[in-house]
């Protein structure tokens, strides 16, 4: 069984969840599994080595798991992107549309210097909306924003069309 195999066979489907009609993909099971978490910071890794990136930029929460790993195999430092309220120091923040409503991301004003090449990584690319803000949020810092990595990607939901054309999308697996 390759990689790829692994991480999807440990990864939980909940049906209904949150609501009905959805069946919710659980990286969670598979983050625990020793195995299936190697090969996914693997997979990670042999992506972005060697491609001068100088930060990986983390969206809240699960990101945070993936991409401290990866930063640390490929000498890179690591950005945090999350929910409002949560970073200390001054942030600059994006706001981006929900189904019913909207959200913010923010980061520190201070956390990366501009012309950097940075990459964003979470567990799983949806529609989009979030990572998107993200990358608006490195944009506005002045990052030169090369690609997006994701464990998971529900392809039927059309998120990375709803990215800018000019990154890399990268997924492991996807339903």
């Amino acid at each position: 069984m390759n990689g790829m195999q692994l991480v999807k066979e440990k990864v939980r489907s909940i049906k209904d969840f949150p609501i009905e009609g959805v069946i919710f993909r659980d990286i969670t099971t598979a983050i625990k599994d020793k195995e299936a978490l190697k090969e996914m910071i693997n997979f990670l890794t042999e992506k972005f080595k060697n491609k001068g990136i100088d930060y990986v930029a983390v969206i809240e929460s699960r990101g945070f798991i993936f991409g401290s790993a990866l930063a640390y195999n490929i000498n890179a430092g690591c950005i945090l992107i999350r929910k409002p309220g949560k970073l200390p120091a001054e942030t600059i923040s994006e706001e981006y549309s929900l189904e019913y409503g909207t959200d913010k991301l923010e980061m520190h004003k201070d956390a990366i210097e501009p012309g950097k090449n940075v990459i964003i990584i979470d567990d799983l690319l949806a529609t989009g909306g979030t990572v998107n803000a993200a990358c608006r949020l490195l944009k506005k810092a002045g990052a030169n924003v090369k690609a997006a990595a994701f464990i998971i990607e529900l392809t039927e939901l059309n998120g990375r069309k709803n990215l800018p054309s000019e990154i890399e999308v990268v997924s492991m697996i996807s339903y």
